[in-house]
């Protein structure tokens, strides 16, 4: 597999040219770190080694084309949304969406249908009943169906059957695909675009070997893929990182020739360690999220959390009934033995304690305004305790889960304010 951006990178960095342009270390903080020199390409206009390297992309996910981000995921969220505006489609999401969906919809003004999903693990994991998709599909009309899988934990949905049913109402499937950028080199190909779904964003650097902040924005679509770097080009930096490029570009090279044997390594490893641990309550989907419902195994998530970072090892996520270690195939055997060895230790002594679940919104909160209108009016910080019958502003929630409770333009209920507290958010935005 070629690297035409690493190779022009290098071939750059190994002249003597002076660097008369941008940016303004001149190679002494990195000799690869540039800016849209002559034969670099541009990422939004490309016709040169960009687009070449992106085509190394579709070719290896099969898609119809691949586009690259160096604004993350979010960035590609944001072309999703703005290519259903400009197609004249409304938005209907299931609720367990990224705050970056939501702050997407605000800055486009877009009003979402929400489906709230069947939940099993708090706000974060639920089902998604199709049943209600088909309704919400049939009820909308010109409109699109947006979904999170795998979600914070995980958990895939049925992406196979979501867009046999979208496709039945000529409703395009979008796809926050983040956490599964490995999904098409697994033993059974599972990336959402090969299951049918029309676009979908997968996070380089959550499952891949990127840099923080690459991201690729695939579509099945040949109708879509003529506006989507447009699309694109309408929230991102006009001078995006070489750095983050050159990694997406190394990528292409990774998958072509070691992903598929790192992941059959790494699914024996995980295999290994769930049959160790069998007595926990592992939550089932991507294998490489290994995802406990610690609450329901009998220990606070927080706690073990705690333990393993003081013996040198950090996870991905907890909170008082869950714990998430977010392994890739770049994960070693040495990594799942340090952290059998850590948490046996920790659970040799653990005392069992009743966890209680973690809460859920059983009925929306009410809405006031829209998420465009709430993010865009002046906002005040308050306590949580204060919040109630206030309307939420800008969405606060820390990333990770970066899961919404109240949206933009929703009236905060007790049952909001329940939920902030067991996830131990501390204060909201709310309108003045």
């Amino acid at each position: 597999m070629t690297t035409p951006i690493c190779d022009f990178l290098k071939s750059y960095a190994d002249s003597e040219f002076v660097r008369a342009h941008m940016p303004g270390h001149k190679g002494t903080l990195s000799r690869y770190d540039i800016t849209e020199i002559k034969g670099a390409d541009s990422l939004f206009e490309a016709d040169g080694i960009i687009l070449e390297s992106e085509k190394n992309m579709a070719r290896l996910y099969n898609t119809v084309a691949s586009f690259y981000s160096a604004g993350g995921s979010t960035l590609c969220i944001q072309a999703m949304l703005l290519a259903m505006k400009q197609d004249g489609r409304k938005i209907t999401a299931v609720r367990n969406a990224h705050r970056a969906f939501v702050n997407a919809a605000a800055l486009l003004n877009l009003d979402v249908d929400w489906i709230f999903p069947e939940y099993d693990s708090g706000i974060l994991s639920g089902n998604i009943n199709p049943t209600t998709v088909e309704e919400h599909l049939r009820r909308n009309g010109r409109t699109c169906l947006y979904v999170t899988s795998p979600d914070y934990t995980g958990k895939l949905s049925d992406i196979a059957y979501l867009a046999k049913i979208c496709h039945k109402y000529n409703a395009p499937l979008l796809v926050d695909n983040a956490h599964g950028a490995h999904l098409a080199f697994m033993p059974e190909n599972m990336h959402p675009t090969a299951l049918g779904a029309d676009m979908c964003c997968d996070s380089a650097h959550k499952m891949l070997m990127g840099l923080t902040g690459s991201a690729v924005l695939h579509t099945s679509s040949e109708y879509y893929a003529g506006c989507l770097r447009q699309c694109m080009s309408m929230f991102a930096s006009t001078s995006p990182s070489y750095l983050i490029l050159a990694s997406l570009d190394l990528c292409c090279k990774y998958i072509s020739e070691k992903i598929r044997t790192d992941i059959a390594d790494n699914l024996r490893y995980i295999t290994d360690f769930k049959e160790k641990f069998g007595f926990l309550h592992f939550i089932d989907g991507d294998p490489f999220h290994i995802a406990v419902n610690s609450g329901k195994s009998g220990y606070n998530g927080n706690m073990l959390a705690e333990f393993l970072r003081k013996n040198g090892i950090e996870c991905e996520y907890s909170d008082d009934n869950m714990l998430i270690l977010l392994m890739s195939p770049m994960s070693t055997q040495q990594d799942y033995i340090r952290i059998s060895e850590v948490l046996e230790k920790i659970l040799s002594y653990a005392e069992k304690q009743v966890i209680s679940d973690m809460p859920f919104l059983k009925n929306p909160p009410e809405t006031a305004l829209s998420i465009g209108q709430a993010v865009f009016m002046p906002c005040k910080e308050i306590p949580v305790e204060e919040a109630e019958g206030r309307i939420c502003a800008s969405v606060k929630v820390p990333c990770p889960p970066a899961v919404p409770i109240a949206v933009s333009g929703e009236i905060i209920n007790k049952e909001c304010i329940e939920i902030y507290r067991r996830y131990g958010i501390e204060k909201v935005m709310v309108i003045k």
